[in-house]
């Protein structure tokens, strides 16, 4: 029984503040839900991985992937809290607070909980309405509200704003 309780606390912890971290006011404080057609856990190295129509909601944030893989190391490693999500592509969709939804698309997306830095990379996609912004990665610092798209060799940003829409 204690090795059960121990592995609950462990996923709990584990998954505490990954998604909550891309939420806004309300959002951080719900349930965080996670279903997939295959689960791991490793203990040892705190990671857990769900592979297989991996399905993330917590209050209005959906996340859709292949697989996501979570890892929470111990404090004192020097390593990063991190959640990484890989699909083609991977969707993250957000109602804000002002209603406004916000979609997003990628081969990959990486969070840095610890930073509270996101990175969609591989044909990454923000919508916003009818506005968007297309590279093959975006960046957002969540402290700094602070976005950065960057081109490839073989594409370059593409921005399309909607006066009307932008308040």
């Amino acid at each position: 029984m204690k090795s059960k309780n121990k592995l609950l606390f462990f996923i709990i912890t584990l998954l505490m503040g990954t998604t909550s971290s891309f939420a806004l006011k309300d959002d951080a404080n719900q349930p965080i839900n996670i279903t997939s057609d295959n689960q791991s856990l490793d203990m040892d190295n705190r990671v857990v991985n769900f592979s297989d129509n991996v399905v993330i909601t917590q209050g209005s944030i959906l996340i859709k992937a292949q697989k996501v893989v979570i890892t929470r190391p111990p404090e004192k490693s020097n390593k990063k809290d991190t959640v990484e999500a890989f699909g083609e592509p991977v969707t993250i969709q957000q109602t804000l607070d002002n209603g406004k939804i916000v979609k997003g698309k990628a081969k990959k997306i990486h969070y840095d909980l610890t930073k509270e830095f996101l990175t969609l990379s591989g044909n990454a996609e923000l919508h916003q309405q009818d506005s968007k912004i297309r590279s093959h990665s975006i960046s957002y610092d969540v402290k700094k509200q602070q976005l950065k798209a960057n081109g490839s060799t073989n594409s370059r940003v593409k921005t399309v704003l909607i006066p009307k829409q932008l308040n």
